[in-house]
């Protein structure tokens, strides 16, 4: 009979084991071994994580946490972060202490500090986090009510801190955290202790808002990231060097794609290169629409904000949108499609005979990103969607999921996207329709992704206000996860703009919106595009396909006799004619990651011939011309990523 100064805590492997009442996680630990109490991160109780010193309760199931575990790294570099901190109050004790979250692959923590910090402090800082890591402080959790908290570090000269304690529900328990002479406000779960914190490295600094209200002082956030071991911290560096050379940014300005002006922030000017690649990705989309029965449609770009509240945007949407006034009515600028396409719809009155109908829209539309948010293609405040809207009936659902999933794993197979992740995100709290219809539209999503044999995992509360969606993930050539696609299943708008169609017993019918994208913002897909190929496009992408580059003046006329073939089979091609070395044409044209150069000299030029380049692959060898030509028309046709 168990006594009751004892607890029966039940392992991952289904054993249970016997230990004194107040046992905590490294108890636990440590009664299973030494090497395990030695790696023990956290413990994991009842589902929940928890800090090793903890006390455990009796018949918990529990789990030791190590650096094996999938929750590890997070823990990790929580308190990377916390330690981060504690090294700036000892460097900089003017500086006040913001929050400090974990992000994907890494962390960051604001301060509230003038100037900023420098590349210099961030060494000076990284070095002192290692110091106060080998000293090994324990990090020790304490509980605190709300009006003891926010004295507490009102009386320590933390006023972010004080206010965040303030906003804490009453009642709710609070708790911190000590190391050395630092102490913070956390939920956690932490490391037992600073020497845990072997390998982690500051990345760089940037300004932000506090709590991302550009109303708010401005603070200096540092970015940082930690990993268990040194060697997963020196591969995620090298990759973080790769991205560098990849940044959509830089590539963006070195291949005179795009660029930026204050005159119209976080909006892009395409460049005449950068328009190629835009409109060849219309054209190719465009293709495909017409094989699919789809009907492009254009539509207006300021409508009057009746129309906005009828669609519920001015209800949910309205901080992300621009709004103008013009003869005493008042405009807003399309943050979406979807609205204009019920008023074309509305035209009609379509039988059950003549759905689905699908439309297609390239007209550019206008969102407000706070400026502390937007960041080169990826986050812009006016773009252009391939966005598509299927008016059906609620039988035809299914079947135009199934063949919208077909058409998507086609356009990313064209750009060598092969692994796609998929979400399926539900209703937001802020929400158009009541929950049975919501668990209409969820319900149908889910059916035709698991009938398509799609794996997929749930997203809560991410769904759009007027239906739940499907997101698409791909990933790029570093192995990043970008969204692209999104399918959502909407009954809200049909009916609130009234939208209707003839059944087959005479009777009318409301219809089903399917709002779907698969690359989504063009913009952005530009910019991870640009990511993935390093700005090498595939050839039928390339601003410029080939570069023609003869050695001598004396092969300029056969230069230009090849210019002039190439744009009748409509390659674009450029024609080098500097006084420059042929290195140095050379040179230019890899730079530019045209993919085909064609070299001429006397000989080329008496036998018409091309001596071939590759910009990866190097010298081909001496070609006929008309080979060379059938072989690219070839190459730019199949699209081959």
């Amino acid at each position: 009979m168990q006594t009751t100064d004892t607890l029966s805590l039940r392992l991952p492997d289904g054993s249970t084991r016997q230990l004194p009442e107040g046992t905590t996680g490294a108890d636990l630990a440590g009664s299973i071994g030494p090497r395990l109490l030695e790696a023990a991160l956290a413990v994991r109780v009842d589902g929940t994580l928890q800090d090793l010193s903890r006390p455990l309760g009796e018949g918990a199931q529990v789990a030791i946490i190590t650096s094996k575990d999938a929750e590890a790294v997070d823990i990790l570099r929580h308190s990377t972060a916390h330690l981060l901190a504690q090294a700036v109050k000892l460097l900089f004790p003017q500086a006040k202490v913001g929050i400090g979250p974990v992000i994907e692959d890494g962390f960051y923590y604001d301060f509230q500090v003038e100037p900023f910090f420098t590349p210099e402090d961030l060494v000076a800082i990284e070095a002192e986090m290692k110091r106060l890591a080998e000293a090994d402080h324990p990090l020790m959790r304490e509980e605190l009510a709300r009006e003891c908290a926010v004295s507490r570090f009102t009386a320590m000269g933390e006023p972010l801190k004080a206010e965040l304690a303030s906003e804490l529900p009453e009642g709710e328990v609070i708790t911190g955290y000590r190391q050395g002479d630092f102490f913070d406000l956390c939920r956690g779960p932490h490391v037992p202790s600073t020497g845990k914190l072997k390998a982690f490295k500051l990345l760089n600094t940037a300004a932000a808002y506090w709590k991302g209200n550009e109303k708010n002082a401005q603070l200096c956030r540092i970015y940082g990231t930690a990993f268990a071991t040194q060697k997963e911290l020196d591969e995620h560096l090298a990759r973080l060097e790769e991205a560098r050379a990849r940044d959509h940014r830089k590539l963006g300005k070195e291949l005179g794609l795009f660029s930026f002006h204050p005159e119209a922030p976080a909006s892009p000017f395409f460049h005449a290169k950068g328009a190629v690649i835009y409109n060849e990705l219309l054209a190719y989309l465009r293709s495909l629409y017409r094989r699919r029965g789809y009907q492009e449609v254009i539509t207006p770009q300021a409508l009057d904000v009746a129309m906005w509240k009828t669609s519920g945007h001015y209800e949910k949407y309205k901080d992300n949108m621009y709004f103008t006034e013009v003869d005493e009515r008042e405009y807003a600028l399309k943050p979406m499609n979807c609205p204009t396409h019920c008023l074309i719809y509305n035209t009609a009155r379509p039988s059950y005979r003549e759905l689905p109908i699908r439309y297609a829209d390239f007209g550019r539309i206008h969102r407000y990103e706070r400026s502390g948010v937007t960041q080169g293609l990826t986050r812009v405040r006016t773009f252009c969607q391939d966005d598509g809207h299927i008016v059906c009936t609620p039988e035809q659902m299914k079947p135009e999921m199934a063949a919208f999933f077909a058409f998507l794993r086609e356009v990313y197979a064209t750009f060598g996207f092969t692994e796609v992740r998929v979400a399926l995100s539900t209703r937001p709290e802020q929400r158009l329709g009541s929950d049975a219809v919501w668990d209409e539209a969820e319900n149908a999503l889910a059916e035709a992704l698991q009938e398509a044999g799609m794996a997929y995992h749930i997203n809560p509360g991410e769904g759009a206000f007027y239906g739940p969606k499907i997101e698409f993930q791909v990933l790029d050539a570093l192995r990043r996860p970008w969204q692209l696609g999104t399918l959502q299943v909407d009954y809200s708008m049909p009916a609130r703009f009234g939208m209707k169609y003839v059944k087959a017993d005479g009777t009318e019918g409301t219809p089903v919106m399917l709002h779907r994208a698969i690359l989504g913002s063009l913009e952005r897909f530009m910019g991870i595009l640009i990511e993935h190929c390093a700005g090498a496009f595939p050839v039928w992408l390339a601003p410029v396909q080939v570069a023609v580059l003869p050695i001598t003046d004396r092969a300029n006329a056969y230069a230009q006799t090849i210019q002039e073939k190439a744009l009748d089979l409509d390659i674009r091609v450029e024609l080098d004619l500097r006084n420059e070395k042929v290195n140095a044409k050379i040179r230019d044209a890899q730079l530019q990651q045209i993919p085909y150069m064609l070299v001429l000299g006397d000989r080329e030029m008496a036998e018409g011939t091309v001596s071939l380049r590759h910009r990866r692959d190097g010298n081909l060898g001496v070609q006929p011309l008309d080979a060379f030509l059938t072989r690219i028309t070839a190459e730019i046709r199949s699209r081959k990523a």
